[in-house]
């Protein structure tokens, strides 16, 4: 059988009608043309559908089947189309963002929430990457946007600050540097650090810095959150260096000093970062602009 979904509500209008001519009607086809559309489809079933009298039709066992289930599966390609829609309108999907560890610890939770909120039908996946990998990724055409820090500026992508995202020393209240009004990354190299686990693209970006600078970290420990990082550091255990907000956050509960780094790496700020606007699917640019985007900036 080859009916299609125009078959379907042909013969629907036709038994809602109670007549081919009415049923031809509300499908706003020719008389003729309902008519023959009619008998190809009991044709092509091989069984009588409709029985016609003077008074208009009714259906056969086999029709009121076959308008069983083409209510279903018109009910089933308007559920679709809804569905469909929903995914065009940005409604429904899944968003990937990647992002820094500072962008995703401090700045993504109230402000993504907020969003999210008013969309049930929408997932986002968090991908957590250095700023580096992030813009490599998206210069790849792999992903579509971030949130990143300012040093990893790329030609060909747009770049808009939208956070402060400062990184400072944590040090032991009874540090030798503790008194200092700001310090070097490089004169800390030779201290025993406090850490975040391997794979922390924060951690990773930190030890980055101390191979460019020609050594490697003395790590003592290794936390997996922040909040376990100040309280190792907090007992004496080493120093570290984490973003200025969440070191300010924890400080209410762990007795630290904090130091500015005076490392132009260090003062960095949080950047969205995406390729052509235009080439955006409509949620994601939603997000962006909820985020502080602004397409039109030079």
């Amino acid at each position: 059988m080859r009916f299609d979904l125009a078959d379907f509500r042909l013969f629907l209008c036709v038994v809602e009608a109670g007549s081919i001519t009415g049923g031809a009607a509300r499908a706003n086809l020719a008389l003729a043309s309902a008519s023959e559309r009619l008998r190809n489809m009991e044709s092509d079933a091989g069984v009588q559908l409709l029985v016609r009298g003077a008074r208009g039709v009714t259906t056969t066992e086999a029709g009121e089947a076959l308008a069983h289930h083409a209510r279903l599966m018109l009910r089933q390609q308007a559920a679709l189309m809804s569905e469909l829609q929903g995914f065009a309108d940005g409604e429904k999907g899944t968003l990937h963002l990647y992002a820094n560890t500072a962008a995703l610890t401090e700045f993504l939770p109230g402000r993504l929430a907020r969003w999210l909120a008013g969309r049930p039908h929408l997932n986002v996946e968090l991908k957590e990457r250095t700023s580096a990998d992030i813009v490599r990724t998206i210069a790849a055409g792999l992903a579509e946007a971030g949130i990143v820090s300012d040093a990893a500026e790329v030609p060909g992508l747009s770049f808009q600050p939208i956070a402060e995202d400062h990184l400072v020393l944590l040090l032991p209240p009874e540090h030798g540097f503790a008194s200092a009004g700001a310090a070097c990354f490089a004169d800390l190299l030779n201290e025993p650090f406090v850490g975040l686990a391997p794979g922390n693209a924060l951690q990773d970006h930190i030890e980055d810095h101390a191979r460019s600078a020609g050594r490697s970290l003395s790590v003592r420990i290794r936390m997996k959150t922040f909040d376990g990082v100040c309280e190792m550091v907090s007992h004496g255990i080493g120093v570290a260096v984490m973003p200025k907000g969440i070191a300010s956050r924890y400080r209410r509960r762990h007795a630290y000093r904090t130091l500015p780094l005076q490392d132009r790496w260090a003062l960095r700020q949080l950047c969205l970062c995406h390729g052509d606007w235009q080439a955006l699917c409509a949620p994601m640019k939603s997000l962006l602009l909820h985020l502080g985007a602004k397409p039109n900036a030079p």
